[in-house]
């Protein structure tokens, strides 16, 4: 990732709704939600659910998949990984000892590694 698709997620997260709906799919994990279980558990009108989810999977951190007459999203979370690792890579001057527990763990995560 390099700064500029770092700058095209974190405007797409720079918003209330936007963050929220990001954040509970990634809670929802990989099956992701439909478009109105999603606009229900973050207050967003139908239209207002899709403009953000349209920002969101813009900026690749989502992605759409047809089941049946629904349309399900779920986080892409390569994209989240490689966001968290840009984020972190000089974490500490490089010295990852010098890193809090949680930047750790979120390193750890971002590598692939196990919890």
């Amino acid at each position: 990732m390099n700064s500029k698709d770092a700058v095209i997620c974190l405007a797409a997260l720079a918003n209330d709704q936007r963050l929220a709906i990001f954040r509970l799919l990634v809670k929802a994990g990989p099956s992701g939600l439909s478009a109105g279980e999603i606009a229900e558990a973050v207050g967003a009108t139908p239209t207002g659910g899709s403009f953000h989810l349209k920002e969101l999977d813009r900026a690749g951190l989502i992605h759409a998949t047809r089941v049946g007459r629904y349309i399900r999203y779920a986080v892409h979370f390569e994209k989240m990984r490689q966001l968290l690792s840009f984020l972190t890579e000089d974490c500490c001057q490089g010295q990852p000892e010098l890193c809090g527990s949680t930047i750790r763990k979120a390193r750890r995560l971002c590598k692939g590694e196990a919890k």
